[in-house]
């Protein structure tokens, strides 16, 4: 009959995976394959694994190995192939195929050689791939929202992160290229769209010579798109242009996702961090007050090796003296093929676990009272979700990004995938109370 074969993808990790989840599943079906939500009822599984640390690759292990028990036969794609393609090849023999960070755009020609019988290796040992505008794509997130990727790839070398290894360095997409993918985007109903890359206000460097985000942030402001959000801006990239382009262009939301990663000199430089131990205190004062209404995120790392009771404390004391509206707070795990792997002075997990809580209880009655502010306000909601058995509806306002913020719980009618003003009744730690405001 020569029906072609039905795929499911199970998707790991981050939204950066999720994009190429997406690409993935774009191809497959432009290319007549038939995609089943169900792994149980496709005849391959594409595993789109992460690798960033030891937690995620526990997870990509546990959900290969199911899997393979089902005796299902496994595409593996992602950071754990390209991290580790012969061991996964010689120890899960379900494994059907191997995809690296770079290959994922070949998907379909590896799914037609696995068809006559090949076992398949593809993986570029330095990824250069990005795709752009034209790459079929099949959104899996809510409809209202899409996540759109600005450039792949990481010049800087911090001394606990993989990802440079396991993408390569930094290639950026042009500013007509991503403009032209919003336009689409918006022609679906987007409401909206969050830029993302591994260093977002480093975008452009390699193919203009310099860092062109403001530039990028005026161009989409010309899109008919309400929200654009940005994550993974580093301070000292937020420029007084970048904070200008910010300020001046109504769609683009003054939400900023500031991966700090810690306060102390000393702990910065064991990242290899060192340019920005000396401006965390200044930059952040500055952008508060270039922009008032500006949204605070930050991620920490603690029991970084060799950070000591002083250096807790000063990060400790950083939190506290900052207010920051949401805070992540990470115990460092020793990456194999990294330089802090090596590092002396490493310290148990009892007491990186313990300093991750002290930090995370720190900033709860923070979080609450900067939650507790929105009481009384009608705010502008993107709901996304609505229970079917209660008819309550979920979504977010522009302080909430999507799955690492909190959400907004809303009593009323609205469609999902639109914006709606809600008057917040409510608040709790995390989350919000309220109802559509006619």
């Amino acid at each position: 009959m020569g029906e072609k074969p039905t795929i499911a993808i199970s998707h790991l990790g981050c939204e950066k995976n999720r994009i190429d989840t997406e690409h993935m599943l774009g191809l497959l079906v432009e290319a007549g394959y038939g995609v089943d939500s169900n792994e149980e009822l496709a005849d391959y599984v594409i595993v789109n694994t992460c690798s960033f640390i030891e937690a995620a690759r526990e997870e990509s292990v546990r959900t290969l190995v199911d899997l393979a028990e089902a005796n299902k036969k496994i595409v593996i794609t992602g950071c754990m192939a390209q991290h580790f393609q012969e061991q996964l090849l010689e120890e899960l023999p379900e494994a059907v195929a191997v995809v690296g960070t770079g290959d994922y755009h070949k998907i379909v020609d590896v799914i037609a050689r696995v068809e006559q019988g090949d076992r398949v290796t593809e993986v570029s040992a330095e990824p250069t791939y990005i795709a752009d505008e034209t790459t079929p794509r099949y959104r899996t997130t809510t409809e209202g929202v899409a996540y759109v990727r600005i450039a792949e790839g990481c010049d800087y070398r911090c001394a606990f992160c993989i990802i440079p290894y396991l993408r390569g360095n930094q290639r950026s997409r042009t500013i007509e290229s991503i403009v032209a993918e919003a336009e689409q985007l918006a022609t679906q109903g987007v409401q909206e769209i969050i830029l993302i890359s591994q260093i977002t206000t480093n975008y452009g460097i390699d193919i203009y010579g310099k860092p062109k985000l403001a530039e990028l942030l005026r161009a989409l402001g010309k899109v008919d798109i309400p929200w654009i959000r940005m994550h993974y801006a580093y301070p000292t990239g937020l420029t007084p242009d970048v904070i200008a382009a910010i300020r001046e262009t109504p769609n683009v939301l003054p939400y900023l996702d500031l991966p700090l990663q810690h306060s102390h000199g000393e702990i910065l430089r064991a990242m290899n961090r060192p340019w920005q131990g000396q401006v965390n205190d200044a930059i952040i004062e500055r952008i508060k007050e270039a922009l008032p209404q500006a949204v605070l995120r930050t991620t920490f790392i603690v029991g970084f090796p060799g950070e000591r009771d002083e250096h807790f404390q000063h990060l400790f004391n950083f939190i506290q003296r900052h207010e920051f509206d949401h805070v992540g707070v990470f115990t460092f795990s020793p990456e194999e093929g990294t330089p802090a792997y090596s590092l002396s002075e490493q310290l148990p997990q009892i007491v990186k676990d313990e300093r991750r809580d002290v930090l995370m209880e720190l900033q709860q009655p923070i979080s609450l009272r900067k939650n507790q502010q929105e009481v009384g306000k009608v705010v502008d909601v993107l709901i996304e979700q609505e229970n079917p058995l209660t008819g309550e509806l979920i979504g977010r306002s522009a302080r909430f990004a999507p799955e690492v913020d909190g959400q907004i719980y809303v009593s009323g009618q609205a469609r999902l995938g639109t914006i709606v003003p809600v008057a917040i009744k409510e608040a709790d730690t995390y989350d919000l109370y309220g109802m559509v405001s006619n």
